[in-house]
């Protein structure tokens, strides 16, 4: 009886060793493909944000653009430039100058400046 208690037990250890060992390599492999993805999809959300908060203050700094009334956003590298406010053709060249000096930066659309 106590042999075979004791072969019971160690069937059992073994058998719950290689499964948790097959269940921790399913659960390590798939989010690492999973991971891979979500990494790139921050890395170029990132970036779009960088992108944008140093094309805003880099406007809010520059003396002769209304950078406060100059709205930035960015996808994929591409800064688009709008504004509620009309500002003078230079003050756009201006904008859009400073724009494509950011690293990381595609484009620039200014089609949202609105010009007096």
């Amino acid at each position: 009886m106590k042999k075979f208690a004791i072969a019971a037990a160690t069937a059992t250890a073994l058998t719950l060793t290689m499964a948790n060992a097959a269940f921790a390599q399913q659960s390590t492999q798939a989010p690492m493909t999973l991971a891979a993805g979500e990494v790139t999809k921050a890395k170029e959300a990132t970036s779009d944000t960088w992108i944008t908060t140093k094309v805003k203050a880099d406007l809010m700094t520059e003396k002769g653009v209304p950078g406060s009334d100059i709205k930035v956003e960015t996808n994929k590298g591409v800064v688009s430039l709008s504004s509620e406010v009309a500002i003078t053709d230079a003050q756009k060249e201006m904008a859009v100058a400073i724009a494509k000096k950011i690293k990381g930066v595609q484009a620039v659309s200014a089609d949202g400046l609105k010009s007096e």
